[in-house]
């Protein structure tokens, strides 16, 4: 039997339901797909340091362990609930080109700067359930007054003047109870 690596992220997604898989491959920005099923959206930045980034992050943006990456952490709020937790991570050396406006951003929405510059592309997504251990989930956990099983997250690459950014979001069990 071949079994997946347990740190693999994957292309293609199993065993979720129509609702969750609508969430989880919509391409769109999903800032503006909450904002316009919520009556008050907001971001809150909960972490935003430089620091080494986690193992399974490296290759994907062609760092090394020894390298610094600034490191934002938010929620996303539909009203007072927390409903997705975003982790991106951009090079150091990255802050000074294509992104320099990022650390900056404050609470504003990052996926508001992402898809309003047409130059920017993106890669396919990747998925991954995470649980108890993951530093994502514990990291998403963190904020929330009870803790499920597992969650939903998805991850990829925005790339703009040949450099990357890592944007992760992490599905809260909330999420689905807004409309499609």
């Amino acid at each position: 039997m071949n079994k997946a690596h347990p740190l693999a992220w994957h292309s293609a997604l199993t065993s979720v339901s129509y609702h969750q898989r609508n969430w989880l491959q919509d391409r769109g920005s999903l800032t503006r797909r909450i904002q316009d099923r919520c009556g008050q959206f907001r971001v809150k930045r909960v972490f935003q340091s430089f620091s080494r980034i986690y193992g399974d992050e490296l290759a994907v943006m062609g760092l090394r362990a020894s390298e610094l990456a600034m490191v934002r952490e938010v929620y996303l709020y539909c009203g007072n609930t927390p409903v997705v937790f975003a982790h991106s991570v951009v090079a150091h050396k990255n802050l000074r080109g294509a992104w320099r406006g990022l650390s900056g951003l404050g609470n504003k929405s990052l996926g508001t700067v992402l898809f309003t510059n047409p130059r920017i592309k993106r890669t396919p997504l990747e998925f991954k359930k995470v649980s108890c251990g993951h530093f994502l989930y514990d990291r998403a956990c963190a904020g929330l007054s009870s803790r499920p099983a597992n969650l939903w997250a998805r991850r990829s690459l925005f790339t703009l003047h040949g450099q990357s950014i890592l944007v992760t979001e992490v599905f809260l069990p909330v999420i689905l109870d807004l409309p499609l």
